[in-house]
C-alpha cells in the first residue's frame, strides 16, 4: 500500500520573492491528487492565510498554517552571529497558541529584524515559550541545522538539534528535499544519518514552488524579476530546478522509497494540527468611558449635549428628539457605541488641530446621531436622509463610516489613534500589487533579453483603460496590430506567452490608501504585521478583506484634495479679511443659496470644482442650470451610466424646465412628498425606501431589505417581493394594478438609483468650491494650483482656467514668491518656488526663509551668496533663471545664465571661509548698497526660445504661448480658434448628427498617443485641446511633421464623439505652418519704436533682413520717436521670405507685437 503524504513546505505567489502558485489553483490540485491536507508557508508572512484558509475547508482539504522564516546567525548568540548567513526554518501551527506565536515572531521579524529588506528572528527570539503550539521542521539543506552537516559542524549542529528539540518538545523534524539541486544528496545523506544517531524524526517535503513542472521556466522568470537578473545571464544564482513541482503522492513515494517514515511523518504532522480559526466574527475596540459610566451610557449622554448644540438658540424640534432616541436605541441593542464613540473622538481631535475633515461620505451621512456627534455636518433630516440605509436594525451588519480628511492633515490622525489605543493595537491594512498586463509584458521583455524597443512596441499596444482590467488576452482580441505581431514574430509570441501565465501574480505589498484597524487588544492575536524597510507605519499581513475576516473593525482615513483646496484657499481669504477688519469667513456655515455661485454653475465654469469638472458632467450642468442644492444632489446621482442609458436623466431635465403648465406625474397622491425634490422621478435608493414605507406600510428596516433584493434582480424573489408589495399596498387603498405597476418602476430604478446620503454629503463639498470659485476665485485657483505642483498637465489646465476668470498669473519671483501660489492684489496669483521642476519643496523653502530672515535678495551674487552653495546649485539656480524668478537681477535671462556659474563659484569660495573664520559670510555682502555686481549683457532669447525654456524649468509655457506668434496669422491659415471650435453646442442625445463639418484647425502638438491602429494627437494652440484621429496609413504619411511640440495645420473632419464627451477631429491632411504663412502671407509690417528697442539700429536690422531676402512680402516700418512717428514702405529689393527663423529673430529685436504679416486673400 502507498504510504499517504502531504505536502507541508510550500511557497504561494504571496511569498514574493519566489513562486507562481495561486491558492485557488493549489488548493484544487491537492484535492484532486487526494491528498487530505496542504499547508503554505510563505517566505516570512502569512499573507495568503485567510483566503489559503477558506478555499480548503470549502474543497474539503484541511488547511495547515505556516511559514517559512529566516534565522539570523543560526541559534548562534552575539556579535559573530549577524556575521553568519541567516538559515530557513519552517514553523506550522498546531493550534491557536501556536498561531499567536507564529504571528508575534513574523511581527518581530518585519518591526525589528529587517536586514535588507529580509525578516529575520534574531538570536534569543525563539524559546520554549514562543514555541510553544509550533512545528518546526528544519528547513533542509537551507536550514540552519542543513548548513551546519554540510559544512560538517558537528559541534554546532549538535547544539542546534538540542536546542531545536528543548524548544519544541518533541515537534522538531529534520525535513529531507530531494529536488535535484546542489547538494541535496549529501545533505539527505547527512541528514538521515544524524537523525537515526539522535533518534530525531525526518519528514520528506519537496519545498513546492510551481504546480506543474512546465511552470518552471515562468518561475524562473518571475525569480529574475523580482531580483533583476536576465534569464541568460549566466552569473545569476540558479536557487531552483524543474523538480520542485507539487508532486504527487505516488510520486513522492517512489521518491522517498527507502524512507518511509519521511512520508508517514507528513502525515502525521497534518494530524497534529488542528488549527481552528473564527472567522466573521467580529472583535469591537474598546472605547475608555468615564468609571460607572456604560459606553451606551456615554454615547447617549455625547448625543444629547451635541444635539443641543447644533441648535444653540431654540431647541431641536420634537422630531429630532424622537429619531435620535430611535437610533440610539439601534446603535446600542447592536452593540455599536464604543463603535461611534471611537469615530466620533477622532473626528473631534482632528478639528480641535484644524485639520479639515469632510461632511461625510456615503451612507452614514443619513444618521442623526453621527450628525450630532460631529462625525457628518449634514443634517438628515433636513435634507430627507435615512438612517435605515446605513444601519438596517432588521439585519445586523457592521456601520462603515469612511471618513475623509485633508491629504496634509490625515497622517496625524493616524498619528492620534495609534497614540491614543496604544501602536500594539493599530495598524494600517496592506493592499498588494500585481502583474498587470502592460507591466508584466515590460518585465519578461527585460528578463528575456529583447530589445527595449520592441517591448516597448508590444506593451504600448496593451489598452490602457483607467479603471478597465485589461489582460492580455483581452488586449489580444481587441487590438489587432498586436494579434498581427503576435502571430507572426516568435519573440512577440514569446513575450506575451510567458507574461499570460505571470499574469496576475502578487508583486509587492504596499499600504492601503487609507484603511486602518483597531483591535480590543494586541493586534498580533488577530494578525500578523508586516512594515516596508525604512516606514514609519505599520500594516496587517492581511488585506481590506481578510482582516475583516479575522474580526477587526476597518476605518477608512481617506485623504481628499478637496478638503486641502478648500483649507489653502479659506486661509487665504480670512487672512486678507482680518488685514481690513473683517470677518473670517466660516465655510461649513455657508447658505446654499448664493445666486453668484449658481451662475458660475449655470455658465458651466466648473473645472476644479467638486465632482463637476469632466466634459461630461459640464454637458450635463449646461442643460441642468442648476438653482438649488438639490439640484446639485441630483447631479451627483446623475452623472453615472445607468442614469444616463436609461432615459432617467432626459425626464428629469425635461420636467425640471418643464414648467407649472406640464403637471409631474407622482405615480401615487401620497408620493408627491418623497418624489417631488425629483420631479417624480425615481433617482435615490432611499425613494424606493420610502416609497415602500408610505405606500406598504413597510417598516424602514424592511424597506431597505426590498432595495438589497431588488438589486440583486433574482426573478424567483421578485415574483415573491412584488406579490407580498402589492398585496400590503392593496390593503392600504391602493388599486392593485397601480400598486403593481409602481412596484416594477421601483425594480427598475432600484438598479440605478444612487445612495442619496453620499450624493448630498459630496454636493455639500460641490457648493463649496463652487462658492469659493465664483467668490474668491484668486485664493480658490491659488489653492488649486498649489495642490496640483508635481502635475505638469493640471496646472496647463488650470492655467489656462485662470486665465478664463481673468486672473493675472505672476511669475516666480524669489523676492515676492513663497513656496506655494498665493494671492498677489485681487485677481493676481503668485507663481510658488516649489512647482519649479529640479528645485523642490526643500530647496524653495530655503530661499524664502533666508530671504524672510536677511531681507530681499539684491543681486544674482548675493542670492547665491545667500541661497546657494550646497543647499541650491547649478541646476536649480538654472531653473529659477529659466522660470523668470531671478529677472530682477540682469537685463535678460540668458545674460544671468552666463554669469551664474562664477556667481555660485564666489558663494562657495565665500561659503568655505566663513567655515575655517576667514570673514563673515554676510558682512561682506551686507554691506554692498543694492544694485552693486551688475550682470554683464547678452543677446536676449526670441520668443519661441524664452517659452521652451520656460517648458523645461515650469513644465508649461507662462509668458505666454508658442502659437502666439502666429495668433495674427491664425484667422488666414484656419477656420477658427480650438476655444471656438469647443465652445460650439454639441448635438443633443438623439440628435441628428450629421457627417460632420470640415474645418482647418492650427495649433502645438502637445502629445501623441497610440492605440492599436489608431493614433490621437492633442492640439493644443492656447484657447483650448482638441483630440485629433489619424488611421495609422495617415499618422505615417505625416509622422515627420506631427512631433512632439510642432505646430502644425490640420484639416479634416470635426464631429462630436460621445465616447469621448467631446469633439474630435479625423485628420486627412497635416501641413506645417510655417510653410503655409509662406505661401499666403503678402508683407511684413515692421514698428520701430526708437525710445524702447534701443538695441536695434539699421545696420542690425538690415543683416537680419539680408538673409531671408529675396522674397515676396514686401516690407513697411513704422518708426516711431519722441511722439512722432513716419511709415517707410521699403523697396522690392527689401521683400522677404516669411520664415520661422524671420519670425524667431524679430520677436528678439522689437518683440512679439513689434510685426505681423499680412494677407491679401479672404480668411479662411
Amino acid at each position: 500500500m502507498t504510504p499517504g503524504f502531504v505536502h507541508l513546505h510550500v511557497h504561494t505567489e504571496y511569498s514574493l520573492v519566489d513562486s507562481v502558485v495561486r491558492v485557488p489553483e493549489l488548493v484544487s490540485a491537492v484535492a484532486a491528487a487526494g491528498m487530505p491536507a496542504v499547508a503554505i508557508t510563505d517566505q516570512g508572512n502569512l499573507f495568503g492565510l485567510v483566503k489559503f484558509y477558506r478555499a480548503a475547508l470549502a474543497a474539503g482539504v484541511q488547511p495547515i498554517v505556516g511559514a517559512e522564516v529566516w534565522m539570523a546567525g543560526g541559534t548562534e548568540k552575539g556579535p559573530q552571529a549577524d556575521r553568519q548567513e541567516p538559515g530557513r526554518l519552517v514553523l506550522l501551527c498546531r493550534n491557536l497558541a501556536g498561531y499567536r506565536n507564529l504571528c508575534r515572531l513574523l511581527t518581530r521579524a518585519w518591526l525589528e529584524g529587517q536586514q535588507g529588506g529580509l525578516p529575520l528572528l534574531r538570536p534569543g527570539w525563539l524559546h520554549a515559550g514562543t514555541a510553544e503550539g509550533l512545528i518546526a521542521l528544519s528547513g533542509g539543506r537551507d536550514g540552519v541545522l542543513g548548513r551546519n552537516l554540510l559544512t560538517g559542524g558537528g559541534s554546532q549542529a549538535e547544539q542546534t538539534a538540542a536546542e531545536f528539540m528543548t524548544w519544541f518538545r518533541g515537534d522538531f523534524f529534520i525535513e529531507l528535499q530531494r529536488t535535484g539541486r546542489p547538494q541535496d544528496d549529501d545533505y539527505v545523506h547527512a541528514a538521515v544519518r544524524f537523525a537515526a544517531a539522535r533518534g530525531l524524526p525526518v519528514v520528506a517535503t519537496n519545498d513546492v514552488r510551481f504546480l506543474t513542472a512546465d511552470e518552471f521556466e515562468a518561475h524562473e522568470a518571475r525569480v529574475c524579476i523580482q531580483t533583476g537578473y536576465v534569464l541568460a545571464d549566466p552569473a545569476r544564482p540558479k536557487l531552483y530546478s524543474e523538480q520542485q513541482f507539487l508532486r504527487s503522492p505516488a510520486e513522492m513515494a517512489i521518491l522517498f522509497a527507502d524512507l518511509p517514515e519521511a512520508l508517514e511523518n507528513s502525515v502525521e504532522i497534518a494530524r497534529r494540527c488542528h488549527l481552528s480559526l473564527s472567522l466573521g466574527e467580529t472583535h469591537l475596540p474598546d472605547f475608555g468611558v468615564p468609571d460607572g459610566v456604560s459606553p451606551d451610557e456615554y454615547l447617549r449622554g455625547q448625543a444629547e449635549k451635541g444635539l443641543a448644540a447644533r441648535f444653540p438658540a431654540a431647541p431641536a424640534g420634537p422630531e429630532y428628539a424622537e429619531r435620535l432616541t430611535t437610533e440610539l436605541d439601534v446603535i446600542c441593542r447592536m452593540g455599536f457605541a464604543g463603535y461611534f464613540l471611537i469615530v466620533a473622538d477622532f473626528i473631534r481631535w482632528a478639528k480641535e488641530h484644524e485639520i479639515p475633515v469632510g461632511p461625510g461620505r456615503g451612507s452614514g451621512a443619513g444618521s442623526l446621531a453621527a450628525w450630532v456627534l460631529g462625525i457628518t455636518d449634514l443634517d438628515p433630516i433636513h435634507h430627507d436622509l435615512l438612517f435605515e440605509r446605513f444601519l438596517n436594525p432588521e439585519r445586523v451588519s457592521m456601520p462603515d463610516f469612511d471618513i475623509d480628511f485633508c491629504m496634509d492633515g490625515r497622517d496625524r490622525v493616524i498619528d492620534y489613534v495609534s497614540e491614543r489605543y496604544g501602536r500594539d493595537r493599530v495598524s494600517q491594512i496592506i493592499t498588494y500589487g500585481t502583474m498587470a498586463a502592460r507591466a508584466v509584458v515590460r518585465d519578461v521583455g527585460r528578463v528575456l533579453g529583447q530589445p527595449y524597443g520592441l517591448v516597448d512596441r508590444i506593451a504600448k499596444l496593451v489598452p490602457n483603460e483607467p479603471g478597465a482590467e485589461i489582460t492580455l488576452d483581452i488586449a489580444l482580441s481587441q487590438e489587432a496590430e498586436l494579434r498581427e505581431l503576435y502571430n507572426q514574430d516568435e519573440d512577440v509570441r514569446s513575450i506575451i506567452d510567458l507574461g499570460r501565465r505571470l499574469e496576475g501574480l502578487v508583486r509587492n505589498a504596499g499600504r492601503h490608501a487609507g484603511g486602518i484597524v483597531i483591535a480590543p487588544r494586541d493586534i498580533t492575536e488577530f494578525t500578523p504585521l508586516y512594515q516596508v524597510e525604512g516606514e514609519k507605519f505599520t500594516v496587517t499581513q492581511f488585506d481590506k478583506d481578510d482582516v475583516e475576516a479575522a474580526g477587526l473593525v476597518k476605518f477608512d482615513f481617506l485623504g481628499l484634495r478637496t478638503l486641502t483646496i478648500i483649507d489653502r484657499a479659506t486661509r487665504a481669504i480670512n487672512a486678507t479679511r482680518e488685514s481690513t477688519g473683517d470677518p473670517p469667513i466660516q465655510v461649513p456655515s455657508l447658505a446654499m443659496d448664493d445666486q453668484v455661485t449658481f451662475r458660475l454653475l449655470r455658465a458651466c465654469k466648473t473645472t476644479a470644482v467638486f465632482q463637476l469638472e469632466s466634459r461630461g458632467m459640464r454637458d450635463l450642468v449646461r442643460r441642468l442650470q442648476p438653482d438649488t442644492f438639490d439640484d446639485l444632489v441630483a447631479l451627483v446621482a446623475l452623472y453615472r451610466p445607468g442614469p444616463l442609458q436609461s432615459g432617467m436623466v432626459d425626464d428629469f431635465i425635461e420636467r425640471k424646465h418643464g414648467g407649472r403648465d406640464q403637471p409631474i406625474d407622482y405615480l401615487h397622491p401620497d408620493l408627491e412628498p418623497v418624489l417631488r425634490a425629483t420631479y417624480g422621478v425615481i433617482l435615490y435608493q432611499e425613494q424606493v425606501m420610502q416609497i415602500a414605507q408610505r405606500l406598504a406600510g413597510y417598516s424602514l428596516g424592511e424597506a431597505d431589505l426590498l432595495r438589497r433584493a431588488m438589486g440583486k434582480k433574482k426573478a424567483e424573489e421578485m415574483a415573491k417581493q412584488r406579490s407580498i408589495f402589492t398585496d400590503r399596498a392593496a390593503a392600504r387603498g391602493t388599486e392593485r394594478a397601480r400598486a403593481t405597476y409602481i412596484f416594477d418602476l421601483m425594480e427598475k430604478f432600484a438598479g440605478y438609483g444612487f445612495n442619496k446620503s453620499h450624493s448630498a454629503a459630496y454636493a455639500v463639498l460641490t457648493y463649496q468650491t463652487a462658492w469659493l470659485k465664483a467668490n474668491h476665485p484668486a485664493a480658490f485657483m491659488a489653492a488649486v494650483m498649489t495642490t496640483e505642483m508635481g502635475d505638469t498637465d493640471a496646472l496647463v489646465v488650470q492655467r489656462r482656467e485662470c486665465i478664463a476668470l481673468e486672473l493675472t498669473i505672476l511669475p516666480p519671483d524669489v523676492n515676492t514668491s513663497a513656496c506655494v501660489f498665493t494671492v498677489e492684489g485681487e485677481r493676481g496669483i503668485r507663481y510658488g518656488l516649489g512647482a519649479i521642476k529640479g528645485v523642490g519643496r526643500g530647496a524653495a523653502q530655503h530661499i524664502v526663509s533666508s530671504r524672510e530672515e536677511g531681507g530681499p535678495y539684491r543681486s544674482l551674487k548675493e542670492f547665491c551668496l545667500r541661497a546657494g552653495g550646497q543647499t541650491l546649485g547649478r541646476r536649480p539656480a538654472e531653473a529659477l533663471i529659466k522660470a523668470g524668478a531671478l529677472d530682477g537681477f540682469g537685463s535678460n535671462r540668458p545674460s544671468l545664465l552666463a554669469a551664474l556659474p562664477a556667481a555660485l563659484v564666489g558663494a562657495q569660495q565665500a561659503a568655505a571661509a566663513a567655515s575655517v573664520g576667514q570673514e563673515d559670510m554676510f558682512g561682506a555682502a551686507a554691506s554692498r548698497p543694492a544694485g552693486e555686481d551688475p550682470v554683464p549683457a547678452v543677446p536676449d532669447w526670441g520668443w519661441g526660445r524664452r517659452l521652451e525654456a520656460e517648458r523645461e524649468s515650469l513644465g508649461l509655457y507662462l509668458s505666454g504661448h508658442p502659437f502666439d506668434q502666429y495668433r495674427s496669422d491664425q484667422p488666414f491659415i484656419s477656420t477658427t480658434s480650438i476655444e471656438g471650435l469647443i465652445a460650439e453646442r454639441p448635438p443633443a442625445p438623439g440628435e441628428f448628427r450629421g457627417a460632420g463639418r470640415e474645418v482647418v484647425i492650427a495649433g502645438l502638438v502637445a502629445s501623441i498617443r497610440k492605440r492599436g491602429t489608431r493614433t490621437s494627437v492633442e492640439l493644443d494652440d492656447g484657447t483650448g485641446t482638441l483630440e485629433v484621429g489619424f488611421f495609422q496609413e495617415g499618422y505615417d504619411r505625416f509622422r515627420h511633421l506631427l512631433a512632439l511640440h510642432s505646430i502644425v495645420a490640420i484639416s479634416g473632419t470635426l464631429r462630436f464623439e460621445e465616447y469621448l464627451d467631446g469633439w474630435r477631429l479625423n485628420a486627412k491632411e497635416v501641413l506645417d505652418l510655417d510653410r503655409i504663412v509662406e505661401s499666403r502671407a503678402t508683407g511684413l509690417l515692421l514698428r520701430w519704436r526708437a525710445e524702447v528697442d534701443r538695441s536695434l539700429n539699421p545696420q542690425l536690422l538690415k543683416s537680419v533682413m539680408e538673409r531671408h531676402r529675396p522674397g515676396k512680402c514686401s516690407v513697411s516700418l513704422y518708426y516711431s520717436t519722441d511722439g512722432t512717428q513716419a511709415r517707410v514702405a521699403l523697396g522690392s529689393d527689401w521683400c522677404v521670405r516669411p520664415t520661422r527663423e524671420l519670425r524667431e529673430r524679430l520677436s528678439e529685436l522689437v518683440g512679439l507685437d513689434g510685426f505681423r504679416f499680412v494677407y491679401e486673400g479672404p480668411r479662411q
